[in-house]
């Protein structure tokens, strides 16, 4: 059973091959034999990762020149699956499809890592506990492997890791391991990545590290250990959400890895007390529900759990549950958390939509009230203005007939009718004064009267229409010569009355009189 992915915590592979792997190369003599070990190999995934990751960097002839890969685990069965290079699509899935084509051949349903490099990568049983290391090491790769052990073998296990890399040559350690207080003897190039130097001039004689002390049957013993501590881990890593488990003291007892990344625990915290934790207050208050759940014998549930992590805001299902082994009280609890960021995000973001329309929609009803008064009013508009139109053309009518009328009456006197603004402009000019003075209508209408050139002599009138204007009465009949429109000489009798209309016009009435002396 194998917990392992190729390029397992992206970060701290960027890291290594982006900055300790030129450091790596740059301390290696140039055609110089590059020596990597990936302890605790398993399926083989990750000492593949290391042959994809120097091929990259060096091109694949300096590589298949150059660089050895060991790759040891104590299963058996881990090995052989990890020798024959075979995997699923699935598990290539973290690789670009670029790295997939190039390092990897399709066969039937699965892929196989390409032969030349796959040379250069050797299995092989090992037990770091018992067995003597592999020397003269550049890089060392041994992730989530020491978890496994006590304090007291692990101490040991980096005595023996020690001794393996040379001067300056790097160890990579899985996320929930740690070096304690070995300072002396690696440098830490990056603690959070989990990656070390050996500090040159610290030791490095021959090979004198002891094999562990283990008592008869022992070996069975840890490998049979190691197995369950792999089910458990692998259980644990694949379980939705982030989970904690406590025993009937309230200890932790476990983490799984989603929980370490999410709130920043390490496997150290495992076998503290769980009230010392942030977790067990915040993001909400766990302890009274760990003690009510493990009374009452029942799961409980919180929901939508709000927690500010900085600018972010996460949200969590929590779920506090009993593990009963028969009658009596729980021996255990495990928390669960469940990220529903997305779904609580998604739920706000329908509610506000959904607030948004139906405000919308109230806007677009009161919208179409409003439209609708309109429309009423504009149909009230138009039933007013048809009224008005139909009044217009009863006045219209009345009017052209009014017109006709005086028209035909105008047209109808004999003498001329001429009727002036008080401008002096003509505005008038009948039948009777066109039969006169041979002048159309069209020609003086709307001309100053006394700029007119024809029979009458305007001039003369002047001191009469003035007068007229004046006074506001109409002035008696005046006599003047004149020549009509055939050039005989006659004498116009002219009268001149006040018009109201015109700004103060007049109306003259011009009368050839009868001429007895027979011109």
């Amino acid at each position: 059973m194998n917990v392992t992915s190729f390029f397992r915590d992206t970060d701290a592979w960027s890291l290594l091959q982006d900055e300790v792997l030129p450091q790596v190369l740059a301390d290696i003599p140039s055609g110089g034999e590059i020596r990597v070990w990936s302890a605790g190999c398993s399926s083989g995934e990750e000492a593949y990762s290391l042959a994809i990751m120097f091929a990259e960097a060096l091109g694949v002839e300096e590589s298949l020149a150059r660089v050895k890969i060991y790759a040891t685990d104590v299963d058996e069965e881990a090995l052989r699956e990890a020798r024959s290079g075979l995997y699923p699509a699935k598990a290539l899935e973290p690789l670009p499809t670029e790295l997939r084509d190039r390092y990897f051949e399709k066969n039937g349903a699965q892929y196989i890592f390409r032969q030349d490099l796959r040379r250069r990568v050797i299995f092989g049983r090992h037990d770091i506990t018992r067995d003597a290391p592999i020397s003269r090491l550049d890089l060392l790769v041994c992730r989530n492997t020491l978890m496994y052990f006590n304090v007291e073998a692990q101490n040991q296990i980096v005595d023996r890791f020690h001794f393996a890399l040379k001067e300056s040559g790097y160890l990579f350690l899985g996320k929930a391991e740690m070096l304690l207080n070995d300072g002396e003897r690696f440098e830490a190039i990056n603690i959070r990545q989990r990656i070390f130097r050996r500090r040159p001039g610290t030791g490095g004689t021959t090979h004198t590290v002891p094999p562990m002390k283990i008592r008869p049957g022992m070996g069975l013993e840890l490998q049979s250990a190691t197995r369950a501590r792999q089910l458990r881990d692998l259980i644990l890593d694949s379980t939705q959400g982030a989970v904690i488990a406590l025993d009937q003291e309230g200890t932790v007892v476990m983490i799984n890895n989603q929980t370490r990344s999410q709130f920043g625990l390490t496997l150290n915290d495992v076998g503290r007390p769980f009230q010392d934790l942030e977790i067990s207050y915040r993001p909400a208050e766990l302890r009274s529900l760990v003690e009510q759940s493990t009374h009452e014998h029942r799961s409980l549930r919180i929901n939508t759990v709000e927690r500010r992590l900085g600018d972010e805001l996460q949200f969590f299902d929590i779920l506090v549950q009993p593990i009963s082994n028969g009658p009596g009280q729980p021996v255990a609890t495990t928390i669960t958390f469940t990220d529903v960021t997305v779904a609580t995000q998604l739920k706000a973001e329908v509610k506000r939509v959904r607030e948004e329309l139906e405000t919308a929609y109230e806007e677009l009803q009161s919208t179409n009230e409003e439209l609708e008064t309109t429309n009423e009013e504009l149909q009230s508009g138009n039933e007013e203005l048809e009224t008005m139109n139909d009044e217009m053309r009863i006045r219209t009518t009345d009017l052209d007939e009014a017109r006709a009328f005086l028209e035909g009456v105008v047209g109808s006197i004999a003498a001329g009718l001429v009727v002036l603004a008080g401008d002096m402009k003509v505005k008038s000019w009948n039948r009777g004064a066109v039969d006169l003075w041979g002048l159309r209508a069209d020609e003086v209408l709307d001309e100053h009267f006394f700029a007119l050139d024809f029979g009458l002599p305007t001039a003369s009138l002047r001191e009469v229409i003035q007068q007229c204007i004046a006074t506001g009465k109409r002035a008696r009949p005046v006599a003047i010569p004149a020549v009509n429109r055939i050039g005989r000489k006659i004498t116009c009798s002219v009268v001149c009355s006040p018009f109201n209309g015109h700004n103060g016009g007049v109306v003259l009435l011009i009368e050839e009189l009868d001429d007895d002396s027979g011109d």
